[in-house]
């Protein structure tokens, strides 16, 4: 078993944690503040060849593997909780269904697109009545001659302001249920398509999060990704790779919020000497610490995994469960060790606290991960 990670992917984390750290952490409180959308820093990333990083460079990918994408995420994540976001649903959710399941064509024509960094990545999966019930879509889809006639709404999706196409899930048999579902790539121009914008959210307050409406919206009939009736199957693919990345990104969270917590128990003098020597905070910083290091191993097993074609998904709901639990238990305990100033908008921590928690909801809920799991164990 070897827990070395190989010269490339150290590369490719050094490089990213250099650049995150220079240029993303001095902008990531004015951007939880104004709710800027990072789009200068997402062109930053397309430079550095990262918008496409764990795909084939015949699509302007780096040709990287998923442990790769997942250590940069996790950098990038960091730095800034919003920023992150907007990495991961551009890979793992607005790349990742074309690349898996598009034709060679929807690939030239899309995923390369997504991977030079001309368009954001999106994915049009949840709605008003299908949170966790993704099956219960009412979003529908009707062949009428060679087009696509799509009619329904979607919500809480990721960068569809900033996407020049969107994958979404719709009904094109309403008599096959949970098979019934298709994906179909959208064009968000396209005439009765409208992208709403308008959520006032706890945190990542960066991050794009739209309302998706479709009225009578036509789109050819090629725009159709896999098979009629795989879409189901299809995004819980998607979302098993998705979650490892989640896992990543809670990781980055409790980094920053051990960082931060260290930096200020030896800073910070009570009783005539820092608070670093007091048990009471050295227990949580170690506490922080075990927790890292599991969750960390937790996201590399599972996408190591998932790079070398083996079954991933029990692993990837632990990765997500746990490492996503760990950064909002790592935000509280930073808040208590900066006492009255960690509920300052002063200090970053109040920051890591708002971004976590929806780790926790995201592509899965904890209680999603716990039946998964469950599944897997053969309850």
């Amino acid at each position: 078993m070897d827990f070395n990670l190989t010269r490339d992917q150290k590369m490719i984390r050094d490089v990213v944690r250099d650049f995150a750290q220079q240029e993303i952490v001095p902008r990531a409180a004015e951007i939880d503040k104004t709710g800027e959308f990072p789009l200068d820093i997402m062109k930053k990333l397309a430079e550095m060849d990262l918008m496409g990083l764990p795909f084939p460079e015949e699509y302007g990918g780096a040709g990287a593997d998923y442990i790769s994408y997942c250590l940069a995420l996790e950098e990038i994540t960091r730095a800034c909780g919003s920023t992150g976001l907007t990495y991961e649903a551009h890979i793992s959710l607005g790349c990742m269904p074309i690349y898996l399941f598009g034709t060679e064509e929807q690939k030239k024509k899309y995923l390369t697109m997504l991977c030079r960094g001309e368009s954001i990545g999106a994915f049009g999966l949840t709605e008003p009545e299908a949170g966790s019930d993704a099956g219960g879509t009412k979003t529908t889809a009707v062949l009428d001659g060679d087009e696509w006639v799509i009619n329904g709404n979607k919500c809480f999706i990721t960068n569809a302001s900033y996407a020049k196409f969107v994958t979404i899930t719709a009904v094109t048999d309403k008599s096959k249920g949970k098979r019934g579902i298709s994906a179909i790539i959208v064009p968000t121009d396209a005439p009765g398509f409208t992208i709403r914008a308008s959520y006032e959210k706890l945190g990542l307050h960066g991050s794009n999060t739209t309302e998706l409406f479709f009225d009578n919206v036509r789109v050819p009939k090629e725009n159709l990704v896999g098979k009629p009736g795989e879409g189901f199957k299809q995004f819980l693919k998607v979302l098993d790779g998705g979650r490892i990345a989640i896992g990543a990104m809670g990781v980055g969270i409790a980094q920053a919020c051990l960082d931060a917590s260290l930096k200020y128990a030896q800073e910070r003098v009570q009783f005539g000497q820092s608070i670093s020597k007091f048990q009471a905070i050295q227990f949580k910083l170690a506490d922080m610490a075990v927790n890292i290091e599991l969750a960390r191993l937790a996201y590399l097993k599972a996408a190591w995994l998932r790079d070398n074609d083996q079954p991933y998904t029990k692993e990837a709901a632990i990765a997500k469960v746990f490492g996503s639990e760990i950064a909002t238990k790592a935000a509280l305990e930073a808040i208590q060790i900066h006492g009255g100033y960690g509920y300052m908008k002063e200090f970053p921590v109040e920051r890591y606290l708002r971004d976590a928690k929806l780790l926790e909801i995201g592509e899965g809920t904890s209680e999603v991960q716990r039946l998964v799991i469950a599944r897997c164990l053969g309850c």
